[in-house]
């Protein structure tokens, strides 16, 4: 019995080698340039390297494969050829025919037609963490009395940027989009509670050059950011957090122009009232209604040009405006179902930016001046206060002046920053929330080697409230004391020694620093506290830590 099976293998086996060496539908017959005929036809020549590499179709055997050796078929096809390693024109290179190679020594690129489409992932991130004391037993805290102070105190934050970048050849265009989800203090490894402060800074997707070259729009959820002053975390003319579309062009001649509309709806009354109402149908319970129930569109466009000089000079001038509207509505007064007409809101923002820059290192210096009126002086979440006799914000203004810049020069570098503010609500008095403020700040470093170095920082801040308080009263003529305008003043030095792999300058980072800064506050800074608050008490506050901070691809701070 096993010698029957063995003899119908071996004629099964036969039958299939004689099939496997007659020539396909679409090749010759032997004597014709096909099997029999050997492998090099007489017309027309062919060079050796296209001889060795299969011209069939994939699914047909190979010329003679049978006749001209016992090892299997796909033996032939598993050495690289001069067509499969580079010529377009090769089956074998468009993959047409199957070798025994492995997929990473077949060159990609040989293959793409010209309408090939590019992607690629990229990770981005700003970050920093400080772990800090105040050297009695309580946390490091963020001493400012300004609304923009110095960054060395702030609290840990850290964005995580996930980006998408496709080129598609056939429009030579580019898309980006572009996730990123920020996360504040604290972390799990400080309080223990296994929870989060997330927020989403970016989600959105740009499209470039689609059409026109130069030509950019996008559409999502996004910061809309200039330049900052780095030592007090500040954008002083566009920093805007909105929800919409923009659209963008960049010339040749260095003008680049940007418009842009959203929209939002901050949590709080001026846009928002719900008020429990019957359930329908004579439903049991309540449901909530919204009553008032209002968003706020925000429009802004920027225009800037550069001019450049030889050697990478440089100069900046940019012009930018907003334009903010709330519609009317109405409001559910103390009285149940009594309602109250709230009237439309509005406001607007122009201002300028001049700068200079020499192209060596990161030296440059940049001015701001902007003024905002209406609903746009409160910035884009803050809740109106302190509104007019018309229940509008539209008396509401403010100026705001600032300065930055950087100059590096050897071993030594300069950061620094100003700003002077003067806020006033809609209300016609002065109150607490009209403010007059600002600050003067410099941090210079010397590097001892290329990844070493000590930074000294000093500042001064101060404040006027529109309030009038028994601080600091002084003796009239008559002999008697009265109250007068609350003016604080602040003054810090801190002292940074610090380490970067980056070498020597301003911005290099990632940076581990040690971090040690003492406050010294006026009897006026101190009562902007509420009694019993540290820093209402003291008169010197101390801040100590270690910590780092790192930026890396990341479109929200200037790296494209």
């Amino acid at each position: 019995m096993r010698h029957l099976i063995a003899l119908s293998l071996l004629m099964a086996l036969g039958l299939s080698a004689e099939a496997f060496a007659q020539p396909g539908a679409d090749e010759p017959e032997d004597g014709e340039g096909g099997a029999g005929a050997g492998l090099e036809p007489e017309e027309p020549p062919i060079e050796p390297a296209e001889a060795e590499a299969p011209a069939e179709p994939v699914d047909e055997p190979l010329d003679g494969a049978a006749e001209r050796s016992d090892e299997p078929v796909a033996a032939p096809a598993a050495e690289p050829t001069a067509a499969s390693e580079g010529e377009a024109e090769s089956p074998r290179a468009e993959g047409a025919a199957r070798t025994d190679e492995p997929a990473e020594q077949i060159d990609p690129t040989s293959a793409e037609p010209e309408t090939a489409h590019r992607g690629e992932f990229s990770f981005g991130s700003y970050g920093r963490v400080i772990a800090a004391g105040d050297g009695r037993g309580r946390p490091g805290r963020d001493a400012d009395i300004v609304a923009h102070g110095s960054r060395l105190d702030h609290d840990n934050y850290v964005e995580l940027e996930l980006r998408r970048d496709d080129h598609w050849a056939a429009v030579d265009a580019d898309t980006r989009f572009v996730a990123t989800l920020a996360l504040g203090h604290p972390t799990f490894h400080y309080d223990g509670q296994f929870d989060a402060a997330i927020a989403v800074r970016n989600l959105y997707l740009e499209e470039r050059d689609l059409g026109l070259t130069g030509l950019s729009f996008w559409a999502g959820s996004r910061m809309l950011r200039g330049d900052d002053i780095y030592l007090v975390d500040f954008w002083p003319l566009d920093n805007l957090n909105t929800l919409g579309a923009g659209l963008g062009y960049q010339a040749e001649s260095h003008t680049t122009a940007r418009v842009h509309v959203g929209l939002g709806q901050p949590t709080n009354p001026f846009y928002q009232q719900q008020a429990e109402r019957a359930a329908p149908l004579n439903q049991y319970g309540t449901a909530s209604v919204a009553i008032l129930d209002r968003l706020r569109f925000i429009g802004s466009a920027k225009v800037e040009q550069l001019l450049l000089f030889d050697g990478g000079a440089g100069l900046k001038f940019s012009a930018y405006g907003e334009a903010h509207k709330v519609p009317s509505g109405e409001r559910e007064t103390a009285a149940t179902q009594v309602m109250e007409a709230v009237p439309a809101d509005g406001g607007w923002v122009v201002g300028g930016q001049f700068g200079g820059f020499t192209g060596e290192r990161d030296t440059h210096v940049n001015i701001f001046v902007r003024y905002a009126r209406g609903l746009a002086a409160y910035g884009e979440f803050a809740t109106p206060h302190g509104l007019g006799p018309d229940r509008t914000a539209s008396d509401a203004s403010e100026i705001l002046i600032a300065m930055g810049g950087n100059w590096e020069f050897g071993p030594a570098t300069v950061l620094l920053g100003a700003y002077f503010r003067s806020f006033r609500n809609a209300s016609p008095d002065l109150d607490f929330g009209d403010v007059d403020e600002g600050i003067v700040i410099a941090r210079p470093h010397v590097f001892f080697t290329d990844w070493l170095g000590l930074a000294i920082e000093g500042s001064f801040q101060a404040q006027q409230r529109g309030v009038l308080a028994d601080v600091g009263k002084q003796e009239s003529e008559f002999g008697s004391t009265s109250p007068e305008p609350v003016i604080a003043h602040l003054s810090r030095i801190g002292v940074i020694p610090f380490a970067t792999p980056a070498g020597r300058g301003s911005f290099s980072r990632p940076v581990f620093w040690a971090i040690y800064t003492a406050s010294f506050r006026d009897d006026a800074a101190r009562a902007l506290y509420p009694l019993d608050d540290p820093f209402n008490i003291r008169e010197i506050e101390h801040f100590a830590g270690v910590g780092a901070e790192w930026w890396f691809g990341s479109t929200s701070y200037g790296e494209q």
